[in-house]
This record gives C-alpha cells, sequence and structure tokens, in this order.
C-alpha cells in the first residue's frame, strides 16, 4: 500500500491553516474549532501572555469588587450609584482616570489610597495605581503578537508591587488606629482569607510570565530583596 505524501508547501499551509484555529466553548458546554486569521501572527507565548492577561485584569476586578463591599463609603464618595457603576469605570481605566489622579500612574496613585489626608476613592485610587503597572508590563497592548515584545523585569516588578499592596491593605490604619480600607473578616464564624488568595493567585501569573520572558530571551531579573515592611513600589512603565 503506497503512502500519499502531502507536498512540502502543503504542509506549510496545512500549518499555517491549523495555527489559525481557535477551539471555543458555546452556551451549551459544547467544544468547537473556528478559524481567526490573526493566531496566523501569534506563537504559543503569544497565547499564553494574552491569557494571563485577561486572568489578571479580572483579578483586580474580583479584588476591586471585594473591596467595595466591604467598603461601601468609598464608591459613594466618588458620587457612583452603586459598587456595579464604581467597577465598571475601572474598567475604562486607561483613557478615564479616577478623579483627583489625572497624572498619576502606578505606584504613585496607589499610595493615595493609603495616605492620610487622601479624601477620594480610596478603592479607585489602589486599583488605577495596580491596573496602569499591570498595562505597563503589557506594553499597554490587549494583545500580542509574534513580532512583540515583552519585559520580564516589568513582569517582576509588578508582581512585588502587588505583595506590597496586599501587606499595606492589612497594616495601613488611620488616626484612631481603624483600618484605612477593610479586607479579610474574622469572625467568629471564621476568617475570610479571599484577598490573599486572589492576590497571591495574580502574584503566581505575574511571576509565571516573569519566567517564560525570562526563558524565552535569556534574560534574568533583577531580583529585589526588601522587607515588605520597609518596601515601596518598584517602577514598571518607566523601565527600558
Amino acid at each position: 500500500m503506497r503512502r500519499r505524501l502531502i507536498p512540502q508547501g502543503a504542509a506549510v499551509v496545512l500549518f499555517a491553516l491549523l495555527a489559525g484555529c481557535a477551539t471555543y466553548r458555546d452556551g451549551d458546554g459544547e467544544t468547537g474549532t473556528r478559524f481567526d486569521p490573526k493566531y496566523l501572527f501569534k506563537t504559543d507565548v503569544d497565547r499564553v501572555v494574552d491569557t494571563s492577561h485577561a486572568q489578571i485584569l479580572e483579578g483586580l476586578m474580583r479584588i476591586a469588587d471585594k473591596l467595595y463591599r466591604r467598603n461601601p463609603r468609598e464608591w459613594k464618595k466618588a458620587g457612583f450609584s452603586d459598587r456595579d457603576a464604581a467597577i465598571a469605570r475601572l474598567r475604562v481605566f486607561r483613557t478615564q482616570p479616577p478623579d483627583g489622579l489625572a497624572g498619576h500612574l502606578e505606584g504613585q496613585a496607589a499610595l493615595r489610597a493609603f495616605a492620610p489626608g487622601y479624601g477620594g476613592d480610596r478603592v479607585g485610587a489602589l486599583l488605577y495605581g495596580l491596573l496602569t503597572m499591570v498595562d505597563a508590563a503589557y506594553e499597554h497592548r490587549d494583545e500580542s503578537f509574534i513580532l512583540d515584545s515583552l519585559d520580564a523585569q516589568k513582569f517582576y516588578n509588578c508582581a512585588r508591587n502587588m505583595e506590597v499592596a496586599l501587606w499595606k491593605l492589612a497594616s495601613s490604619h488611620d488616626a484612631e488606629r481603624k483600618p484605612v480600607l477593610l479586607t479579610n473578616e474574622i469572625s467568629d464564624a471564621g476568617r475570610n482569607l479571599s484577598f490573599e488568595r486572589e492576590f497571591g493567585r495574580i502574584v503566581g501569573l505575574l511571576d509565571l510570565m516573569s519566567s517564560v520572558l525570562e526563558d524565552k530571551h535569556g534574560r534574568l531579573v533583577t531580583r529585589a530583596a526588601q522587607s515588605l515592611a520597609t518596601s515601596f513600589f518598584l517602577p514598571v512603565g518607566g523601565l527600558h
């Protein structure tokens, strides 16, 4: 029995077509495949980048939702009708920074959330700072393609900044020794540590991206050795 061989040129075209196929799941849970030309210009690493980006952003939105639930006064200070409206505002952070934060980005904006005299929406300030850090790490792009370049150091710094933000949430108090923002709940019913879990998941994704990019480009990141108690937000967007 003779084996039919695929001509080399046809094999290249076939591979390209397969690479341009994306798997999806419909409303009934059934999986299928559709052709999307943009996947012809994406490597496996690019797809990992896109997936991690989407999951990190959704993780930050969950943190925002949790913070607004425990601190409703914050979205009320910003003049929103409800918590959902405040979260929707954060989703367009690139073009519409929260009031009072124009010109402030990343750590500079996040620190406003813990400043004693800050009268604005502290949750909005913190999340705006964290979101702009993530945006800078992904080079202000919604999708990654073959020719795009990302910096492992930015992802490493961003991961450490998430740890700093979590520490500040747990340790920052006002003049009356009350938490600046309420986070985990400890009661007779038990301990709710959902903030640590969500931040931990985001840190893990950012560290994974840093490792993937280190391996891809063969460049090691500079790892900071610092105590959380004396830590500060590391630069992300300012790195070159």
